[in-house]
């Protein structure tokens, strides 16, 4: 590399900061130009997306069950299905994989939880599950341990499992509500987080056959996630149109609101690098939300896309997948204008001076607003104007 010879004196650079200015709002235009998130959309299932599952050592394969019990597992390199089973009768209402990435977990409306083979069966061979454990109660939940053979479910009540028995370890309740939702925290991996439908987010620890704490919100909570990078951090999502963010150790006031959505948020899902979190809502939209911010970075929505029930941050944090009611799986770019493929090192080094750029003016009026514009379907639009004018009347009164 030769070197360049650079005088840094002020004087003699009387335009860099109006130079630095155009060059920011030419990057920040072109972002929003090259900004096509829709990757793809993976169709087969006959009925509503109602859950999904990563698998935990292989990036391309994700895991999806439906609302007629059939569950497909997909091969996201060349967006196919590659295996379909019939697993349960009625809704498949909760999915897991198992640690090592063997075998996975399915709870369904028939009372059952099942074990089945990550890989196809042999020729010949039977598709059938290597575990069916009969409940007295339908589950509506399942989440497994991060490193021993445990897993939950919730329902009645949350129960956990020892793999190789058919009757629960023990079982945690605190008030008698159904459970929607039970998450294993991957870094204290004894600690778990549940949402009950009489607006309790319930923790519990599974080294005491008792639970821990409780914080009761004004609505009910329709799941939760916890921060992979943060152990006492949880974001919840809710029914009032909000997420909140908890710390664990003081739920008597969330961290942060996260508002933008305009109506009841199902599900959301964090990023492996515990920076951002996505989630996914009735109003047909998924959002990005950084973690430290109250507003979305980030909105997505297509024309034929109904109520999105769940979804996805994938592993390597570059992609996104959301399923919905009319019964496809769509894949979605994190970054919306980001390049896929090999980049030369030019234009990485382009590409990333351009980034400082916009982070250096990102204040400035003009390209504040070219940044944060985004196109939304009316009824979002006029709701969210909607409820502006409504949040403003309190404020006032």
């Amino acid at each position: 590399l030769t070197a360049v010879p650079r005088n840094y004196d002020p004087v003699l650079h009387p335009f860099e900061v109006p130079r630095e200015y155009v060059r920011a709002l030419n990057a920040t235009k072109l972002e929003r130009v090259f900004a096509k998130p829709f990757l793809s959309s993976l169709d087969g299932h006959r009925d509503g997306v109602n859950c999904m599952a990563k698998h935990p050592k292989s990036l391309s394969t994700v895991l999806s069950g439906a609302c007629d019990g059939e569950v497909k597992i997909w091969n996201l390199t060349k967006r196919q299905c590659i295996r379909t089973i019939q697993a349960h009768e009625g809704f498949v209402r909760g999915m897991c994989t198992r640690f090592c990435g063997t075998s996975f977990f399915t709870v369904g409306d028939d009372k059952t939880v099942k074990q089945w083979k990550m890989e196809s069966p042999e020729y010949g061979e039977e598709e059938e599950p290597i575990h069916t454990i009969l409940g007295k109660t339908v589950y509506t939940g399942i989440d497994h341990h991060w490193k021993e053979a445990i897993f939950a479910t919730c329902g009645h009540q949350v129960d956990i499992w020892d793999e190789q028995r058919t009757s629960p370890m023990c079982s945690l309740t605190w008030g008698f509500d159904s459970i929607s939702s039970v998450k294993f925290n991957p870094i204290e991996t004894y600690l778990l987080g549940s949402c009950a439908s009489d607006r309790n987010i319930v923790l519990y620890d599974m080294r005491k056959s008792t639970p821990l704490k409780k914080v009761i919100l004004n609505m009910r909570t329709n799941t939760l996630c916890w921060n992979p990078m943060e152990a006492f951090i949880f974001t919840a999502a809710n029914e009032d149109y909000n997420l909140y963010t908890f710390d664990m150790r003081f739920l008597e006031s969330p961290l942060r609101v996260h508002m933008d959505h305009v109506s009841a948020v199902l599900d959301v899902d964090y990023s492996p690098t515990g920076k951002e979190f996505v989630s996914a809502s009735f109003d047909k939209s998924i959002r990005i939300f950084p973690v430290d911010k109250g507003h979305s970075r980030e909105v997505y929505h297509t024309k034929r896309m109904q109520h999105v029930i769940t979804v996805k941050w994938s592993s390597d944090s570059k992609y996104i997948l959301c399923g919905s009611d009319e019964m496809n799986i769509r894949l979605w770019k994190a970054n919306a204008s980001e390049k896929l493929g090999v980049l030369a090192p030019r234009e990485k080094a382009a590409m990333n001076y351009n980034q400082k750029l916009k982070e250096k003016f990102q204040h400035h009026p003009k390209i504040r607003r070219i940044a944060q514009h985004r196109h939304l379907p009316k009824s979002i639009f006029c709701q969210i104007k909607e409820q502006r004018i409504m949040r403003e009347a309190r404020r006032r009164k």
